[in-house]
């Protein structure tokens, strides 16, 4: 399905200048100065594949929470990937992630993001039903994804996603186990490293007569 990029409507806003993942960030009320309690949510996104930049407090069931851009273009926001603890057994919550960049997006027909927890690993998809993705006039017009949740295992952290994470690691994982098994058709080559240290893989499938697809792995 098409997904059209929402041009910025020249205003400056503070979204607009995350540059790093929150880190085991506690979320209290204004103004709190008292002990940390269960229910106080700890945000984190420092992990691969993670990005959550902001998140403010509304009230003790709603948060708003700020994606940050792909690197090099400001305007493309839409992954999200966070973990959730220090949750409170049967605490029912709203997050709103509300500077998305597009128009449309799939979670209007169906779709809904991926959890997870420690002691349930799987990933599973929310209800659809509590998942409702709009233009807010409160957030510069920015279109907002909002689900509901309700939290049922204190000791568990929660882990949201946009849909099923595939890490480098994981990919590079896979890579290894093909060359490790000695395959006569698939062919693993080196052709650098990123700028962040990381190998650019050629893949060459081919068989015994002609080429069939060469690709790049970035």
């Amino acid at each position: 399905m098409e997904e059209k990029i929402v041009e910025a409507d020249g205003e400056t806003g503070a979204e607009d200048a995350l540059v790093g993942n929150v880190n085991k960030l506690m979320v209290t009320p204004p103004g709190y100065s008292g002990a940390p309690r269960k229910g106080h949510l700890v945000f984190d996104a420092c992990f691969e594949s993670g990005n959550l930049g902001r998140v403010d407090y509304i009230n003790d069931f709603e948060f708003d929470l700020f994606i940050r851009p792909d690197t090099c273009n400001p305007r493309f926001r839409v992954w999200f990937n966070f973990t959730v603890e220090n949750v409170r057994e049967t605490q029912r919550v709203i997050f709103n992630i509300v500077n998305f960049s597009k128009t449309k997006s799939l979670y209007r027909d169906g779709m809904s993001p991926v959890v997870k927890s420690t002691s349930r690993p799987k990933w599973q998809r929310l209800p659809p039903k509590n998942v409702y993705y709009y233009r807010c006039p409160d957030h510069r017009r920015n279109y907002v994804m909002s689900f509901a949740f309700c939290f049922d295992r204190e000791d568990d952290v929660f882990q949201f996603a946009y849909c099923y994470p595939y890490t480098y690691s994981r990919l590079q994982h896979y890579l290894a186990s093909l060359e490790r098994k000695n395959l006569p058709y698939v062919q693993r080559e080196q052709l650098g490293l990123s700028v962040q240290q990381r190998r650019l893989d050629l893949l060459t499938i081919t068989n015994s007569v002609s080429l069939c697809v060469s690709f790049i792995n970035l």
